[in-house]
């Protein structure tokens, strides 16, 4: 186990800097309020509207300083958003990992919820769930939840972003032992034993495949864009045409085209355009090639999350037109949930890139009122 360096937040507009080291104890483990939803929104449990219903061997991260966002403050004399970078590793993979939250961790009191945000298939973290797209509005996610008084987390799997390229394609798997190298520097920096997890796409996979190995780290589950067995989607359809490419090689084109399609394959004017060009722009600094794993196992290993092996409070959450799973396809997963903690939302106007849409407003709503779910209460007992 071993050493780490923690980021401290910069005050001025510097470039990005490495701020300084410190010996990390190698014992240690490591509301908005919107108009109501309307009646297509579908939140599933028996019959309410709304049901109440990350190992791998990693040692500690290295920790980099960074400079400040300007835009973190929604307006001046409020606090901004402390943010710090961190190091996971996997084996000889570096992983990349990012954070955001308001004031600087300095005390056990002053403690957060943990929340982890996983990627999808095409895109890495940061353009994901930390964009700024200037005029257009607020569309980070890390922000929002931020100020909604959560310790945000996120990170690049491997190949992806920031993180180490190998001679694998990054699979759902290999996803799963990221999230276990990248959940033992959460513990080590927030010393909080479960996280909130949220996956959005096969980032949901990846979520969903460490809940039912790791659930003694998971407390509430949010699986957005999420897909079971693929029957019934356009989306899955027709990247099956492209199977053996995926079989034959590691990594796929990915260019500004592909990452406009994101949000125009299933309904034109579910999003802003100016999204799609702020993505490509954040994104393909990168590069223009990314992993197949993802892309492999959604063709051909479906289904890969098990519902009864899910012991996590779960929200399944669809945009409307979404093509890469059918409603129906997701009702089954959650009527075989063993839980009874769980929700199903369909999210109206929205396609695929519910959390960048036009109406995240309203996914932002419906997810912080699930982990902001009171505990239940059973009578005589509390």
């Amino acid at each position: 186990m071993g050493r780490g360096t923690r980021s401290q937040d910069l005050t001025d507009e510097s470039r990005l800097k490495f701020l300084g080291h410190s010996l990390l104890d190698g014992a240690k483990t490591m509301a908005m309020d919107i108009p109501e939803l309307s009646r297509r929104s579908l939140v599933l449990n028996a019959l309410p509207a709304i049901a109440c219903g990350l190992g791998a061997m990693a040692l500690p991260s290295a920790v980099h300083g960074q400079k400040s966002n300007p835009e973190a403050s929604a307006s001046p004399g409020t606090p901004k958003i402390w943010k710090a970078e961190y190091w996971a590793k996997r084996g000889d993979l570096s992983l990349y990992l990012y954070r955001k939250r308001m004031d600087a961790p300095r005390s056990k009191q002053n403690k957060l919820p943990v929340l982890f945000l996983a990627h999808g298939s095409s895109v890495s973290a940061r353009p994901t769930f930390d964009l700024s797209v200037p005029g257009h509005g607020d569309y980070s996610l890390m922000d929002q939840f931020a100020r909604y008084g959560f310790d945000v987390w996120t990170m690049d799997f491997e190949g992806y972003g920031r993180s180490s390229q190998s001679k694998g394609n990054s699979g759902i798997a290999a996803g799963v032992e990221d999230l276990k190298a990248a959940s033992k520097v959460v513990l080590q920096e927030t010393e909080q034993e479960r996280f909130h997890l949220y996956g959005e796409s096969s980032g949901a996979l990846r979520a969903g495949a460490f809940a039912m190995t790791q659930p003694e780290r998971v407390n509430r589950l949010v699986l957005v864009s999420f897909t079971w067995t693929g029957q019934g989607s356009p989306t899955l359809a027709k990247r099956a045409e492209s199977v053996e490419y995926f079989r034959t090689h590691n990594r796929r084109p990915r260019s500004r085209e592909t990452i406009r399609s994101i949000f125009t394959r299933d309904q034109p004017g579910t999003s802003d355009p100016a999204v799609a060009e702020a993505m490509a722009d954040a994104e393909l600094q990168f590069g223009e090639t990314v992993p197949t794993g993802s892309y492999l196992d959604m063709t051909t290993k479906l289904p890969l999350v098990d519902p009864l092996k899910i012991t996590s409070p779960v929200l399944i959450a669809r945009g409307e037109y979404d093509g890469i799973a059918s409603e129906d396809d997701l009702l089954n997963f959650f009527r075989k949930l063993a839980v009874q903690d769980r929700q199903f939302v369909v999210l109206p106007g929205a396609s695929h890139s519910v959390a960048l849409g036009a109406n995240r407003a309203q996914f932002w709503h419906v997810m912080r009122s699930f982990l902001e779910m009171p505990p239940r209460l059973d009578a005589g007992k509390g």
